[in-house]
């Protein structure tokens, strides 16, 4: 899965891989339930935000197709029959 090395690259790797933004604000919600610790409020709202959640769903949705299209990309290179004639 060869793309340059770019900082693109390496942006979908970490997006596609991360967990989705929702189950942090589950978990962010489990955990202000026993205690209000103000900063763990302010990021389960940041969390739970539904325009957040959107964003996160879609940059991992595009890094995903994106990668899943490399792949097949290199399953054909591989399986192309050469064209230098041997």
């Amino acid at each position: 899965m060869q793309d340059g090395g770019s900082s693109g690259a390496i942006w979908r790797e970490e997006v596609a891989s991360r967990a989705p933004l929702a189950r942090d604000a589950q978990a962010l919600g489990r955990l202000i339930e026993h205690d209000q610790d103000p900063a763990e409020v302010a990021y389960h709202e940041a969390f739970a935000d539904p325009d957040a959640q959107a964003l996160d769903d879609a940059q991992r949705s595009y890094a995903g197709q994106y990668l899943r299209r490399l792949r097949r990309l290199d399953e054909r290179r591989k399986h192309a029959p050469s064209s230098r004639g041997e």
